[in-house]
């Protein structure tokens, strides 16, 4: 624990949501809700309007359309988000070479590390700085927590929601986190929150008075042990700058569960194209590629072979997670897919062997005219790319048009220009012509063939950013600023 709370935590508030309201002035103001729009979607981000009516994070998004009908349903577009994440990203790098990112909307913050901020005074104006900068750059808000752990400054972020900074001073720790349920503590999920509640603890002060062997006993050595060491307010966790990802995957949840296995061949295959295309992104290479398969009645199976060396090469991931897909019986439907790769490296070893076998693989398909039936496999259909009669055919046009015209996704039309898609069916798709920084705008319906009609990338939810390369300046310090024994908020 430090004597000054000089550790800072970040959180956007609602970020995907956020974001698209910040994008489309006709949604703000307005629930929103931001995941996967099939019957088996979920959550990622609900808009506080939307969190009124009983829509969380995680929640099955039937379940959400039932409490918020109304609420605008939007696919995620990653691209923008992340754009925002590295401005963000960008900004706190300023403050300090210690930053710690959790994810594209949340960062731990060294401030003492940076020379930033020394106490209490001069870590509470950098903390409303940042978050000026932040509406400044973006015109998003997060929320700001300071305590001297990176425990209390996450549990300050989340008590100052939505777009607030709470300071938590030295010394009121215990005070303040007497009260508070039992979860607030990371680490404490459901299954141990009941398991301890069963044991009559509920709050964080029946933890800290029922003494570290009390937890042990319950709870284990290590997980008892650090939960009285939390309950009791201290974490010493350092803000670590580079948090080295252990693998890198993809995977897709289907509306219908797939039965034609060429089909979930295919899919396998696109999933691969995927994980190398992130994995690369990351400059990164693999050795272990993992094949994951949820089935019809929810069981869910887990296949791995290890290479002879790390790659990034899209054809050895594709070979082999069909090798893979190849030892599980998917007969009776499957609902999940998911292709990842671990055993991370900064570097590739060529696989000269399987390139050679590719090659020859290659010729003789060549050879033998069929090289356009490869991926799909010597027996999946007719010459001409048709199935066989009796078997599953490709998607429907309507399938087809919801990937490409996503809820949500930025379009531009040759005539009206930028807009947004709100929906498409029974071969139309229905467009909101917008922009951040303009009024709302006016809603047309178009084929889905349209030739004026084009997706489009995201717009900046900023035009003109105020530049804050020079940031931060300067900053007072005092080692006397009067900080209340509970805290300080501000709005």
């Amino acid at each position: 624990m430090r004597a000054a709370p000089t550790i800072l935590h970040l959180d956007m508030d609602a970020f995907y949501a956020s974001a698209e309201q910040a994008a489309k002035p006709s949604l703000r103001g307005k629930p929103v809700v931001v995941g996967g729009l099939g019957p088996r979607g979920v959550v990622a981000t609900a808009s506080y309007e939307a969190r009124r009516f009983g829509v969380h994070s995680a929640m099955p998004m039937a379940q959400a359309r039932r409490l918020a009908p109304n609420a605008a349903y939007l696919v995620p577009r990653f691209s923008l988000y992340r754009s925002v994440s590295d401005q963000v990203m960008e900004l706190l790098g300023r403050l300090s070479p210690l930053v710690e990112p959790l994810s594209l909307d949340e960062a731990f913050v060294d401030l003492e590390a940076g020379g930033t901020a020394d106490d209490t005074a001069s870590a509470l104006a950098i903390g409303e700085q940042l978050r000026e900068a932040i509406g400044a750059v973006t015109g998003l808000s997060g929320s700001v927590g300071l305590a001297g752990s990176k425990m209390l400054a996450k549990i300050a972020s989340e008590e100052a929601k939505p777009d607030g900074i709470l300071l938590i001073a030295p010394g009121t720790e215990r005070d303040l986190l007497a009260p508070m349920p039992v979860r607030t503590l990371p680490g404490v999920g459901p299954a141990t929150a009941d398991h301890l509640r069963r044991a009559g603890m509920t709050t964080v002060n029946d933890l800290a008075e029922a003494g570290e062997a009390e937890l042990v006993r319950l709870l284990g050595k290590a997980h008892g042990g650090s939960l009285h060491r939390m309950a009791s307010g201290r974490d010493d966790r350092p803000v670590v700058a580079e948090r080295d990802a252990k693998s890198v995957s993809v995977e897709d949840t289907f509306d219908t569960d797939l039965h034609d296995r060429v089909r979930v061949r295919s899919e396998v295959e696109r999933l691969a194209d995927r994980c190398v295309q992130r994995l690369r992104a990351a400059e990164r290479s693999g050795r272990t590629v993992v094949l994951k398969v949820r089935r019809y009645d929810f069981s869910t199976l887990t296949r791995s072979e290890t290479l002879r060396g790390p790659t990034d090469d899209p054809t050895v991931v594709r070979e082999a997670a069909a090798r893979l897909l190849e030892s599980v019986d998917t007969t009776g439907g499957v609902r999940l897919l998911g292709v990842g790769v671990t055993g991370l490296a900064d570097y590739t070893q060529e696989d000269l062997f399987a390139q050679a076998a590719d090659e020859r693989t290659a010729a003789g398909l060549a050879a033998a005219g069929l090289a356009d039936r490869a991926e799909a496999g010597a027996d999946a259909g007719t010459d001409d790319g048709r199935p066989e009669p009796g078997e599953p055919g490709p998607e429907s046009a309507e399938q087809l048009a919801a990937r490409r015209w996503p809820a949500g996704h930025d379009v531009r039309h040759d005539t009206h220009g930028h807009g947004w898609v709100q929906g498409s069916g029974v071969g139309r798709v229905t467009v909101r012509f917008e922009e951040p920084e303009s009024a709302p705008g006016r809603v047309r319906t178009f084929r889905i063939d349209d030739p004026a009609l084009r997706p489009a990338d995201p717009l900046p939810l900023v035009r003109d950013p105020v530049d804050y390369s020079s940031w931060p300046a300067s900053l007072p310090k005092s080692r006397s600023g009067p900080v209340s024994s509970g805290g300080e908020s501000r709005p």
